[in-house]
């Protein structure tokens, strides 16, 4: 598996995602997208869907990126890289090309639990050899922070502000990972930018495997989120450790748990750092909520558990 060693001359020997970028102070995708790239060995094309990515990295004349790269409307990432892999196979069947190139998608909440879902599911249905990495901020982040179906309950977004008429976002958030689970495909995984060896080992197990892969990033965004810039990893940690974002993956069916907190913090712990759930530790309806945050929390993690157990023994 990689270690912080390899993975650093990997990006000395081939510098794949630049500096000089104009993503936000804090903002966790260049450390996501580095660590992605840098745990592939072999030449990568990457389909990218329009969003904060997109925008900070391909201002005109200058581009951050080193390989091969594509720029999606945002709800057709997985479309594309679907329609390049199918071209490469066909130039390899004639000869055209002999060697082994990897195809990776990156795309955002927005672009992929909400308007590139379809697309998404129809390329995972057809079973194109590529690996889409959902940089998960938890709400459309690059058009001014409104909710998407990742964001949380409860938390305050431009579409769903906290006020006398709701408490925040009123929906509980859409759980993608099981949703690609259910198409079938031989590697899903989350994965956070709180753990990032943990996210390079789970993109080199999953480039092991023929056909789609996608691996679900927690990615810290202090401009949304309201936390201070220099607490990226830290409080995805918490997102971690309260069990709120469990680090697991699903390989050919059989789900396995990658860390088990030795204490599992309360929910609470996640919460108070970041501004968009301020709202909920200024009264009694508030506890209540976090009290039932909590208990979804909990049932989550019991049934992820269960998961684990029945398909390890099965």
């Amino acid at each position: 598996m990689p270690s912080i060693k390899v993975l650093a001359q990997r990006e000395e020997a081939q510098v794949r995602f630049t500096a000089g970028h104009s993503l936000c102070a804090g903002c966790a995708e260049p450390m996501i997208v580095r660590t992605v790239l840098n745990a592939i060995e072999e030449p990568v094309v990457v389909a990218n869907a329009t969003g904060c990515l997109e925008v900070a990295t391909s201002r005109y004349p200058t581009s951050a990126w080193n390989v091969p790269w594509i720029h999606s409307a945002f709800e057709n990432a997985a479309a594309t890289i679907a329609g390049v892999e199918a071209a490469y196979k066909a130039l390899k069947r004639i000869g055209k090309i002999k060697k082994r190139i990897r195809f990776v998608a990156f795309g955002g909440d927005g672009g992929t639990y909400d308007i590139g879902l379809q697309a998404l599911s129809g390329a995972l249905e057809r079973g194109h050899d590529f690996l889409y990495v959902v940089l998960n901020n938890e709400a459309y982040m690059n058009t001014g922070v409104q909710r998407s179906s990742a964001t949380p309950r409860c938390a305050s977004a431009t579409t769903s502000p906290a006020g006398k008429a709701i408490p925040g976002k009123p929906q509980e958030r859409k759980d993608l990972t099981e949703i690609v689970v259910a198409h079938h495909v031989p590697y899903v995984a989350q994965a956070s930018v709180s753990h990032l060896i943990d996210l390079a080992n789970k993109v080199e197990r999953a480039m092991r495997y023929e056909g789609p892969k996608v691996i679900n990033v927690l990615s810290t965004c202090p401009l949304g989120w309201r936390v201070k810039r220099d607490s990226t990893i830290a409080t995805a940690k918490l997102a971690v450790d309260t069990c709120y974002w469990p680090l697991y993956e699903v390989v050919e069916g059989k789900y396995k748990v990658n860390y088990k907190p030795k204490e599992k913090l309360p929910i609470e712990e996640w919460l108070k750092p970041q501004g968009r759930f301020r709202h909920l530790f200024k009264s009694e309806e508030g506890k209540k909520l976090i009290a039932e945050l909590q208990a979804a929390v909990d049932r989550h993690w019991e049934e992820l558990l269960r998961k684990e157990r029945c398909t390890q023994e099965a």
